[in-house]
């Protein structure tokens, strides 16, 4: 607090109070009372509250500088009386004024600050054209819109101009072109898209311009100014003043211009994220002057970097994401022809590794850059031979980022020199540990990141010899552990990663590794996705801990009462473990929490008012999957304000509970499970509008209302949520709330297992965002509409269970993005489409069944060969099953790469205006003769079921080569032929079902070899002979080959013929006991009575002859057919 003291220095004209905290208090009212004063500053005081009416005495003011408060608009008018004021700096506070009409009385005004003044999305004031002696004018972030005024000509001495950030037009720009004294222009961040530039040549003293992200694609430094794909103005080289020129983001299309080489003063030079091409690139060699080089995110790929050298007063020099892969000799021009380079970025740029001649070069050693100090080359090509080159790499590096390479096998001592290395980046390689000499000289090491790594064993001894780090991350590797030393010296240590590796102790072991030094000095701890087992006991002693996060470890026991003694904690995550008893209450004492996940474990008891008594920063409360009771007073009103709630499964009914009504900008909220009964209140989705979600994700707003007895129709109020779960409970009516906004994301709409009824309606406008689409176990009816098809990044359709008839609309071919259609149990008709094999490259789960589909299986279905379920069991196809089946790729191969299918979308994965997030599909389907429902682990079933139709032939050989197939039911058809010998190859089948068709022949001894089948049902066909022995097939019960009267053998009461026989499993062929030796010596002799009783005779009589011969050969004809009739009989007998 300042002493009103002050007062008594009645002669004071200079008062500097700048970055003095106030504490919140009102500027003191005693200040006006000091009317000699003619410079008064009160910068980043902590000031609340509006400005004393006692300034308006402050006469002779000159000099005011009130910035980085949070100053209220009232009172401002008073400043109207400071007409001698020349500097006035507002900058940074909470003013959204109703006018400004005080300000053009401040005639003498050669400096206003007015940034971040809101100005509510009102035009520009006019009178700022009236304040004619301005030299430096900011209105950066203003909320201002619409154009420049026509008054702005007026201000001919103006110098410096910011305008950054607002939403300003083009019209009216060519007014600029009369500030002819402006050297420091800011357009950057508007909604400029002029047609031209020409006022810009006659601003000749400009040493700074920026024009980023306009839309200019030709002019200076106004970063996202949008140059419409029009080429560089060629009048920028007329600019010869500019000392700062940058275009970021300005759609810049095309190549340099050569009058660039006229910008002999230039210095600074940003021409990031555009389109640029390398033609002309080494005009820039003439721009001998300058010291930063922003070339990053174009279309560059330019053949060599032959003009770099001639730019040797650069230190900052970034090329990232330019096409680099034939420039191998980057390392010289780049290191060894820049002497004065400090900062390097060349990640993403597909750089080479270096070739053998550059590397074994001792010009590294004697004329590199003693000065480099940051090299970023991160996402290249670099194999570990880029170690050689570093290890005789200068001393001056200070940071060091390999990240994203191809580095492998054991990191070398290759730091050895680089004693001022304090930030070391070697993440998201194929390194596997260290050489034993390895340590070198990084003990001077700050920060170092070996994630994503193939490490092993133990965490060696000399990280615990860095005695200057801070920040140290191994996450996702395979470490198993750590040694007595691993963290011996670590008492700087701030930040210990170590999630998603082999860690398999006890908690309590494994923390004490860590001294206590650096239990008092670590602030992050991340230990989530190992196996570490035991309680939560003995963490209060890492005093100083903001972030403690063990998910997904084997972690039992109680949450400690003493949990409450880390009072510095923010965030908490000891999701997915095996927690049991109840909720500390002391946790309602950490006053500084924002984050508590306690997800899936195995907690209970009730959760109180007292849990949450002084967390008034909570942001994130997640405690879904447990067994816990919320409960709340009627009239609780939380501390906190969340943004993330996460209850499912917490019991909180029957009715929605009204604490929930007191949060008015969260964007997350699941109760699903929750003991709901009761209708949707519409403050519960009108409360998703108020939240404050982040620009980069505009659309994140999720709710999970699923499996509870909520009724009623969904109210018209809901309004962009791009996450939609209502599955399982009784809502009913029909989906017109879909149609009642145009401003809907939906990415994910779940309304299964409800009591919608009538017919979709024709939303597409306004659904074209989704991803996933369920509305099975409803009674919508009518057919599936065409609009369908405008869904073109849908990737589930789940229709089934409802009563849609006709056939599948062709406009859903269009929707080429799906990858799970399941259209099951509705009344849908007609051929199965050619195109459903064409059209859907990425299909894994493809279920028609329980239809009236009729016609034949396309061919054109053996195209999908990413296709993991297919089911069209209980329609009326017909036809042949087609040959061209092996051709299913992944149910040619065996295994599944995960348990689950999941989805991922939003971010960066193709819906940039979402965060990112994911989801499991599940399937119903019949499964060993019951309906199943799969979802945690429906990444493993592989099945084919076309069961109960009409379908003929024979089973085509090639299925056996489906070799990954786990299901396999052609039952109820009218198949014939025999059960192919290789069936025995399927040697993944759990189940099979051929029941019910017109088998014939035997069952082939190969299937006694699938040792993994549990269910079988051959029954009721044609099938013959002895049933192969083993193990599995033995163990069945006899009713799975009922209905074939001709079957013999154990399980079977009937048996075979001959009993002894042994069975040869290797399917030799059976030996016929008709042809003996005594058949042979009985065919001997009636051949030669024959021959002479008969035949003799009959050659000296012509008649007999002729009709002797003529009845052997039809006697002939006869026995053949009769002998073969016989064997063949005898064979299957004792087959």
């Amino acid at each position: 607090m300042i002493s009103p003291k002050l007062i008594e220095l009645e002669h004071l004209q200079y008062l500097h109070l700048a970055s003095i905290d106030f504490n919140g208090s009102q500027i003191p009212d005693f200040i006006g009372s000091l009317t000699n004063l003619k410079n008064l500053s009160l910068h980043s005081c902590h000031l609340v509250g509006q400005i004393p009416s006692s300034f308006g005495n402050l006469m002779q003011l000159q000099h005011l500088d009130l910035s980085y408060n949070q100053l209220q608009p009232e009172n401002l008018n008073r400043l109207g009386n400071l007409t001698k004021l020349q500097h006035l700096d507002l900058a940074y506070n909470q003013l959204q004024p109703k006018n400004l009409n005080w300000l053009p009385a401040l005639s003498s005004l050669t400096y206003l600050d007015l940034e971040f003044f809101n100005f509510n999305g009102s035009q520009f004031p006019n009178f700022i054209g009236s304040l004619t002696n301005l030299r430096y004018l900011c209105l950066s972030d203003c909320n201002l819109v619409g154009q420049i005024p026509s008054s702005f000509g007026n201000l001919t001495q103006l110098q410096h101009l910011d305008l950054s950030y607002n939403q300003l037009q083009p019209e009216n720009l060519n007014r600029l072109g009369n500030l002819t004294k402006l050297q420091h222009l800011d357009l950057t961040y508007n909604q400029l898209q002029p047609k031209n530039l020409n006022w810009l040549p006659a601003l000749s003293s400009l040493t700074y311009l920026d024009l980023s992200g306009a839309n200019l694609s030709t002019v200076l430094d106004l970063a996202l100014i949008n140059f419409n794909g029009n080429q560089f103005l060629d009048f920028i080289g007329s600019q010869t003043n500019l000392r700062n020129l940058s275009l970021y983001s300005c759609n810049l299309v095309g190549q340099i211009p050569n009058s660039f080489g006229n910008l002999s003063q230039l210095q600074n030079l940003g021409l990031a994220h555009n389109q640029l091409q390398a033609e002309n690139l080494n005009r820039l060699g003439n721009l001998t002057q300058l010291q930063h080089l922003d070339l990053s995110y174009n279309e560059l790929q330019p053949k060599n970097l032959n003009w770099l050298p001639a730019l040797s007063s650069l230190t900052d020099l970034y090329l990232s994401g330019a096409n680099l892969s034939t420039v191998f000799d980057w390392p010289e021009a780049v290191l060894n022809k820049l002497p004065k380079l400090v900062d390097l970025r060349l990640d993403n740029c597909s750089l080479p590794p270096p070739p053998t001649p550059i590397l074994s070069t001792t010009l590294y050693k004697t004329k590199s850059s003693t000065s480099l100090a940051h090299v970023l080359l991160s996402n290249n090509h670099f194999t570990s031979s880029i170690f050689l080159w570093l290890s005789n790499y200068s001393t001056s590096l200070f940071s060091l980022d390999l990240s994203n390479n191809n580095l492998a096998g054991f990191i070398p001592d290759f730091t050895r020199n680089m004693s001022s290395l304090r930030d070391l980046d070697l993440s998201n390689n194929y390194l596997t540990g260290f050489n034993p000499d390895f340590p070198g000289n990084i003990s001077s090491l700050w920060y170092l990141d070996l994630s994503l790594n193939n490490l092993t064993g133990f965490i060696p001894d000399f990280i615990g010899n860095m005695s200057s780090l801070e920040s140290l991350d191994l996450s996702e590797n395979q470490i198993e552990g750590a040694n007595p030393n691993s963290f011996a010296r670590l008492c700087n240590l701030r930040a210990l990663s170590l999630q998603t590796n082999h860690l398999s102790e006890q908690l309590s072991k494994f923390v004490q590794l860590l001294p206590r030094c650096a239990q008092n000095s670590l602030k992050f701890l991340d230990l989530s996705e190992n196996a570490l087992a035991g309680s939560l006991n003995n963490l209060t002693s890492f005093s100083s801990l903001r972030d403690l996060y063990l998910y997904a470890n084997q972690l039992s026991g109680k949450i400690p009462e003493s949990i409450g003694q880390m009072s510095q904690l923010e965030n908490i995550g000891f999701g997915f473990n095996q927690l049991s008893g109840k909720i500390p209450e002391s946790i309602g004492q950490m006053s500084q929490l924002e984050l508590i996940n306690f997800i899936e474990n195995s907690l209970e008891g009730v959760v109180s008012e007292t849990h949450f008594s002084k967390l008034s920063k909570l942001f994130i409360l997640e405690l879904s999957s447990n067994s816990l009771v919320l409960n709340f007073h009627s009239d609780w009103v939380p501390p906190f304000q969340l943004y993330s709630i996460a209850l499912g499964s917490c019991k909180m009914g029957p009715h929605f509970p009204k604490w929930l009504q007191t949060q008015n900008y969260y964007a997350e909220l699941d109760i699903s499970n929750a003991g709901i009964s009761d209708i949707i209140p519409s403050w519960l989705l009108s409360n998703f509008r108020n939240a404050d979600v982040t620009v980069e994700y505009e659309y994140q707003r999720r709710l999970d209302l699923s499996s509870n007895q909520i009724e009623g129709p969904i109210p018209s109020t809901l309004s962009r949520v791009y996450y939609l779960d209502l599955s399982n409970n009784h809502i009913s009516g029909s989906l017109s709330f879909l149609c009642a906004s145009a401003d809907m994301s939906l990415t994910y709409l779940n309304l299964s297992s409800n009591s919608f009824a009538g017919e979709l309606p024709d939303c597409r406008s306004h659904l074209e965002t989704l991803i996933m689409l369920d509305l099975s176990n409803n009674t919508f009816s009518g057919k599936i509409p065409m609009t369908i098809g405008s869904l073109f990044q849908m990737q589930t359709l789940k229709l089934r269970s409802n009563r849609f008839v006709g056939e599948l609309p062709s406009s859903l071919k269009n929707c080429t993005s799906l990858e799970v259609i399941d259209l099951g149990d509705n009344k849908l008709s007609g051929p199965i489409p050619t195109w459903l094999g064409v059209s859907f490259k990425n299909l894994v789960i493809l279920m028609l069944s329980t239809n009236h589909f009729n016609g034949s299986m396309p061919s054109q279905l053996c195209h999908l060969t990413h296709i993991k379920i297919m089911d069209f069991s209980m329609n009326n196809i017909s036809g042949s099953i087609p040959k061209c089946l092996n051709n299913l790729t992944t149910l040619a191969q065996k295994g599944n790469p995960s348990l689950s299918s999941t989805h991922f979308f939003g971010g960066s994965t193709g819906i940039e205006s979402i965060a990112p997030t994911n989801y499991d599909d599940d399937a119903s389907f019949i499964w060993k003769g019951r309906m199943q429902t799969y979802k945690s682990t429906l990444g493993l079933v592989k099945r084919i079921d076309l069961s109960r139709n009409r379908l003929t032939g024979e089973i085509p050989g090639e299925i056996t080569h489906l070799v990954g197939l786990i299901s396999l039911n052609l039952s109820r058809n009218q198949l014939t032929g025999q059960i192919t010998p290789e069936i025995g190859n399927l040697q993944s089948l759990d189940s099979l079902d051929l029941s019910r068709n017109q088998i014939d022949g035997g069952i082939p001894t190969s299937l006694a070899r699938i040792d993994r089948l549990s269910f079988l049902d051959l029954s009721y066909n044609n099938l013959s002979g002895k049933i192969p022995t083993g193990t599995q097939l033995q163990g069945f019960d006899p009713s799975v080959y009922g209905g074939n009267p001709q079957l013999c053998g154990p399980p079977l009461k009937k048996m075979c013929a001959d009993r002894n026989e042994k069975i040869d499993l290797s399917n030799q062929e059976d030996k016929d006991e008709l042809i003996t030796l005594g058949f042979y010596i009985s065919m001997g002799l009636g051949f030669a009575a024959g021959f002479w009783g008969v035949c003799g005779t009959l050659i000296f009589n012509r008649s007999w002859r002729y009709a002797y011969l003529k009845f052997l050969n039809g006697l002939n004809d006869w026995l053949y057919v009769r002998v073969a009739l016989i064997k063949r009989q005898l064979k299957l007998a004792h087959a």
